[in-house]
């Protein structure tokens, strides 16, 4: 019997992933080195029914809050950082096609009980064609994590048009549509299989294409399941809610990699037997465990704030928005300094590919060079609204 038989709630799947992080982190080394999960690691987390948590109770899945979908997240990166980031970006994308028209909807979310995998190529590096009746969509996209074994992908791309107008468009179509390259070969999330992705001469039906802006701004027609959903977050504002999770899930597990090695290590070329009776050392752990801490904080305000603007129905204001966007971006950098803080104080042997710490060390610091999670763009949307001026971004 798998979850799609039984009745579940957040609960019951956040055990079932806790349960599951062990072995998800003995499987680190052979996703690392296989470009892409073990499987075992996409049965566990497919049986727990973590890919139904975003879809909805229509479609037969478990529509959970924010909250619950962050707390399931960090579960996950906790035990495997690139298993974490997939997680994330399937979850995230299926929640998108909520987005679309029903018609879509109806088409992408049917079949599998509610379990969906969507991956996505968000930088408009494609070309779309408009015929009568949609359109032919042509190029690559980069960095399409979890399109090795999704069942849908949204691509963003430009549409071609005579005249000197910027109009991007975002297409869902089958994974099996898309063409994969040979060239993730990366030191960080080597596992998520983020691989280059491309079409040639693809014919979208125009129920699948929606406009960017009015999909960023939660505007796109033909939707007749919005009112009183509770789930109307803002794309943005909730891919980085959600992507922050697998940060500070892998900061959890440098943590607790940390102390599990510290019992008999001593301090080599000193006197010092016991590492953990450095006065340093203690302070160092100190200070890592605090800033997951205030990183967690942060989160449970930010998950607060949007989900409580969803159940009232109420649009954040765009400062609201801005400000979230800054708190996500230092909650990663917290988590990223966390794990900095403790392989500074780790010793040589940490190195040793055998110690998963040195796994969760090069993932986050990878991860934290994503374009969106970064500080810089959100301390620069925040700090030019504290100081009276524009945002000059429509990422938030």
């Amino acid at each position: 019997m798998t979850t799609a038989d039984i009745d579940i709630d957040a609960g019951t799947v956040l055990k079932a992933v806790r349960e599951s992080v062990r072995i998800l982190r003995e499987n680190g080394r052979t996703t690392e080195e296989r470009g892409w999960l073990a499987q075992e690691n996409l049965e566990l987390l497919d049986q727990a029914g973590v890919f139904r948590a975003a879809v909805p109770h229509r479609f037969g899945g478990l529509d959970l809050p924010l909250a619950d979908q962050f707390a399931l997240v960090a579960e996950i990166a906790r035990g495997c950082g690139s298993t974490g980031w997939v997680a994330n970006a399937w979850i995230s994308s299926a929640w998108i096609i909520s987005q679309y028209p029903d018609r879509a909807q109806e088409e992408i979310y049917a079949g599998n009980a509610g379990s969906l995998k969507v991956s996505g190529g968000f930088t408009p590096t494609g070309r779309a064609t408009r015929t009568d009746d949609g359109f032919v969509l042509n190029g690559s996209w980069r960095f399409n994590t979890g399109i090795r074994g999704a069942d849908w992908n949204i691509l963003a791309a430009l549409v071609e048009r005579s005249d000197d107008v910027h109009e991007e468009v975002y297409a869902v179509v089958r994974a099996d549509e898309m063409t994969l390259a040979d060239d993730w070969d990366v030191s960080a999330a080597a596992g998520t299989g983020s691989c280059t992705s491309s079409v040639k001469d693809l014919f979208v039906p125009a129920h699948r294409v929606v406009d960017g802006f009015e999909v960023l701004e939660g505007q796109v027609a033909g939707r007749a399941h919005t009112e009183g959903s509770g789930r109307e977050y803002g794309l943005t504002a909730y891919v980085m809610a959600l992507s922050a999770a697998a940060y500070l899930g892998m900061a959890r597990a440098g943590l607790e990699l940390f102390l599990d090695r510290l019992p008999g290590k001593g301090i080599a070329y000193t006197h010092w037997e016991e590492q953990r009776a450095h006065p340093y050392i203690q302070f160092q752990v100190a200070a890592a465990a605090n800033k997951i801490s205030a990183a967690q904080a942060l989160a449970d305000s930010w998950t607060g704030r949007m989900q409580a603007a969803a159940d009232a129905g109420e649009r954040m204001s765009m400062n609201d928005r801005v400000e979230i966007r800054s708190q996500i971006t230092y909650a990663v950098l917290l988590a990223k300094e966390a794990v900095d803080t403790l392989h500074s104080i780790s010793g040589a042997s940490v190195i040793q590919r055998s110690q998963p710490f040195q796994r969760v060390h090069r993932d986050i610091q990878g991860l934290a060079l994503h374009g969106l999670m970064a500080p810089l763009g959100g301390f620069e949307a925040y700090g030019r609204v504290l100081v009276g001026l524009d945002p000059d971004t429509e990422f938030f």
